[in-house]
């Protein structure tokens, strides 16, 4: 019964208002409604910009370091003497099939810097530049001498190292990778901090 009174009520209330009052009432709750709607909208739209700026901001911040420490780490890098150590034909680790392998191995290694080095630009630089290319030939064959030293040994790592692998470890890029940084370690370890591998480098690679 009090439900029914209410909507009495209510339609008692509306037949009371004149068409202007009911529009004019209609036409208020649309404009509200409008307007919350565009508020939120709006709202929406300036919190997503600022979301989506600051993600940019931050992926091109990231962009610069990194191109930065791609510079720096370009700038850094060091250059030594290649060392040609001739050709090498060995036996692979195979064991089903007998597989030979036949490559040529380079080293590129560091020369120390010396005390010598700047009175010999001094001479360069008062002697006149064939006097200067005098002074630097003995210092290339003293590397060269140390190196002829040790070439059995190194030869032997190069070897052992090599022939440790198989035909289908050495097929691949990684695989070929892979020795060359065990290659690496170990002529380091017979230079003994004298000199220092800076690259390995195949020439000509065979798998028969």
């Amino acid at each position: 019964m009090a439900n029914e009174d209410i909507d009495l009520t209510r339609q008692v209330q509306n037949r009371n208002k004149t068409p202007n009052e009911f529009l004019k009432t209609v036409l208020i709750n649309i404009v509200s409604t409008t307007l919350l709607c565009v508020i939120f909208i709006g709202a929406n739209f300036v919190i997503q910009t600022n979301l989506l700026n600051s993600k940019l901001a931050s992926i091109n911040a990231q962009s610069e370091d990194a191109g930065a420490s791609i510079d720096d780490e370009a700038e850094q890098v060091r250059h030594g003497v290649v060392v040609d150590l001739g050709d090498f034909v060995l036996n692979l680790a195979d064991v089903n099939q007998r597989r030979y392998l036949k490559t040529n191995v380079a080293l590129e290694i560091t020369q120390p810097e010396e005390p010598a080095l700047a009175e010999t630009e001094v001479k360069k630089e008062k002697g006149g530049h064939g006097h200067g290319e005098e002074e630097a030939a003995p210092k290339q064959s003293e590397l060269e001498k140390k190196l002829t030293e040790f070439k059995p040994a190194i030869r032997d790592a190069i070897i052992t190292t090599l022939s440790s692998k198989t035909a289908v470890e050495l097929s691949t890029a990684a695989g070929k990778e892979l020795a060359k940084e065990q290659i690496m370690a170990a002529v380091n370890g017979i230079l003994a901090g004298e000199n220092e591998v800076l690259r390995v480098s195949f020439g000509q690679f065979i798998i028969q």
